[in-house]
């Protein structure tokens, strides 16, 4: 067997090691991930699980309690609060899927280049990526909103830039240690071409970090996008969402009418919840493993 063949099986059984370790998440783990296929099941299969339109407006049905009619009430226009809870798991979890996507794919790819180049190159990106973290991620989907008007689309691109040097300073410690492994090395003597070294090696072997912090930016974006829906920057009524609904439910607070506001901010608790136990459960499963 070549050098360069037995250190890529070394790569390969590390890398397998590593994940393996990533699906040992524990009984809290799985509960975790088992309340969040729930949700993500209701977003999925919303216009057939919905009992009602959770648009179609009834004023005269207004603050309805608890019925057979309407399971957990209606809201100040006469909605049914479950039908909108369940359209409400769409927006909540496709907006933090798209930032987490986006600043994952780029915070990953700077912080490869940068391990792998060093140099100049590797400060620039430190230096870049040092001045982003600093400006806080909810004032700047703040101003992008202010500039380019209320809505998810300028929330979710500007939470993906706010959230790029998160990912980019841990996934660039994990792979500067790795680069500087033995086997990595013998590579390079063997005369492997970087991009293929960066790609085929040191990416599979801190895959299982970058999937749980994925996971912890999850909950933070789901957060934030839930307080610029609350404050009126996120997402635009009539459109079901919960960060919203916690917003246009304050006023039934005041009316003794708690119901959308609470059942709302509840969902949201519960949710954050599971994806920090998740992520916690995947981190220490890599830390335990690396």
């Amino acid at each position: 067997m070549s050098a360069t063949a037995a250190v890529r099986r070394i790569g390969a059984r590390k890398a397998g090691r590593r994940a393996r370790g990533a699906r040992g998440i524990g009984p809290s783990g799985w509960v975790a991930l088992g309340l969040l296929g729930l949700v993500a099941a209701c977003a999925l299969l919303a216009p057939v699980v919905s009992p009602q339109a959770p648009n179609a407006v009834d004023l005269s049905g207004a603050y309805q309690s608890s019925s057979g009619a309407h399971l957990l009430g209606t809201d100040a226009s006469g909605r049914d609060l479950l039908s909108r809870l369940i359209a409400g798991s769409r927006t909540a979890l496709i907006g933090p899927f798209l930032v987490v996507t986006l600043s994952t794919l780029l915070g990953t790819v700077l912080a490869l280049a940068a391990v792998w180049f060093g140099g100049w190159f590797d400060q620039v990106v430190v230096r870049v990526v040092d001045a982003v973290f600093a400006f806080p991620g909810l004032l700047l989907a703040i101003l992008a909103t202010a500039l380019f008007g209320s809505g998810l689309p300028a929330a979710v691109v500007a939470l993906s830039i706010a959230y790029v040097p998160y990912i980019a300073r841990i996934v660039r410690s994990a792979a500067l240690r790795e680069r500087n492994l033995p086997y990595i090395a013998a590579l390079r003597v063997q005369g492997v071409h970087g991009l293929r070294i960066a790609l085929g090696h040191i990416l599979p072997n801190v895959s299982g970090l970058i999937v749980a912090n994925a996971t912890l930016a999850f909950g933070f974006a789901l957060m934030d996008l839930a307080g610029l829906s609350f404050i009126g920057l996120g997402v635009q009524p009539p459109t079901s969402d919960w960060g919203a609904m916690v917003g246009t439910g304050m006023a039934g607070v005041l009316q003794q009418h708690p119901q959308e506001a609470l059942y709302a901010g509840v969902l949201i608790v519960i949710t954050v919840g599971a994806v920090n136990t998740l992520g916690d459960r995947l981190t220490e499963r890599w830390e335990a493993r690396s």
